[in-house]
């Protein structure tokens, strides 16, 4: 992989330090009361936990008729998402920076994105295991993820190099407190070579425990653009009187070019310099599984930043992006919800993307 160089750089890169393969399953709420950490949030497992959850999701599955296969192990990760949504849904040019292990999981995801088309010329192989998570979705849809990455193989700081960020437009990652010396180095060598970031705020909990290195990077005016969901701008703002979505917007805002508030089924908000836009959610409200929303949210705006589009045409077609996620299981659209979004994307007055090339 590493040796493979691409003839044109992707347009859009995405950080994932380590590849990871999700495994997505609907369960009834007993299991969700059983593991440790709080339900609907993100929290790291050991192997064994991990282990143990995949053993006890067996015997805790929700059939469901729009989803024959009761666990879907596919490439996963927030970084992963996007990047591959906007390869296979928009047709935009995307490369992926990272480790894998050379084990099945690695296999897998080299598979799966590969077969996206995702550019993987900057993805290293170790030897070692990659990181999973296991993705457990409750009956209304809300997800609870608990990540194993303790050992898994990943790129080091020291790996990178101009090289990898060359002719890029966009680099995309996701806040992380175990990778934010690799973060560092890549916002580093991106802006070097005047590539813009995109950050994602990866999770309430991560906000909360690791808050003052994430306002570290804010402050550095190097994020260019950030996604934040209602918690996580809650979580970011917690010390303030007067918190919501529009306090967290205008603090974002004097950091980033480009600040994003997701609102769930009421929409977001955005502001870019003076403007400030609210959008409704598109689509009917109800989630199948909301894992990738937010991912696929950040797919479609990027698609509407590279081509220019108003800033409400951004979000509209990442509200078309993001809805098409949450109807099926896992964080990867499927073909007839690509075709969902298309028609959304029409009958909004948004011209689809051109995938003939």
């Amino acid at each position: 992989m590493g040796a493979e160089q691409s003839p044109t750089p992707p347009l859009i890169l995405g950080l994932q330090p380590s590849a990871l393969v999700d495994h997505v399953a609907r369960v009834d709420q007993s299991l969700l009361a059983q593991i440790p950490g709080e339900s609907g949030g993100s929290q790291q497992v050991a192997f064994e936990e991990l282990e143990h959850i995949l053993a006890e999701v067996k015997t805790h599955i929700l059939p469901s008729p729009q989803d024959p296969y009761p666990v879907r192990a596919i490439a996963g990760g927030s970084v992963a998402n996007t990047i591959r949504g906007l390869t296979v849904g928009f047709g935009v040019k995307c490369g992926i920076i990272g480790a894998c292990g050379d084990d099945e999981q690695g296999s897998l995801f080299i598979r799966n994105m590969s077969s996206s088309s995702v550019d993987l010329s900057s993805l290293r192989m170790k030897r070692g295991p990659t990181a999973q998570c296991v993705c457990l979705v409750d009956a209304v849809g809300n997800r609870t993820m608990r990540p194993c990455l303790s050992n898994a193989v990943r790129i080091q700081p020291d790996e990178l190099s101009r090289a990898d960020f060359k002719g890029s437009k966009w680099l995309v990652l996701r806040y992380g407190i175990y990778n934010l010396e690799i973060i560092r180095a890549a916002i580093r060598l991106a802006k070097q070579e005047e590539v813009y970031v995109s950050m994602d705020l990866a999770s309430f909990e991560m906000v909360r425990d690791c808050r003052s290195q994430l306002l570290e990077l804010l402050e550095s005016g190097d994020i260019d653009l950030c996604f934040a969901n209602e918690d996580e701008a809650a979580e970011l703002l917690k010390d303030e009187s007067n918190v919501n979505p529009e306090t967290a917007l205008a603090f974002l805002a004097k950091y980033c070019q480009w600040a994003v508030v997701t609102l769930g089924s009421n929409g977001c908000i955005v502001k870019h310099g003076k403007q400030i836009i609210r959008v409704p959610a598109i689509g009917e409200a109800q989630a199948t599984d909301a894992t990738g929303a937010g991912d696929l949210f950040a797919s479609g705006f990027l698609y509407g930043l590279t081509k220019g589009l108003s800033l409400e045409d951004c979000c509209r077609v990442g509200s078309c992006s993001g809805g098409a996620v949450i109807r099926s299981l896992g964080g990867e659209v499927g073909p007839e919800n690509w075709q969902w979004m298309y028609k959304q994307m029409q009958v909004n007055g948004l011209s689809v993307p051109d995938l003939s090339r």
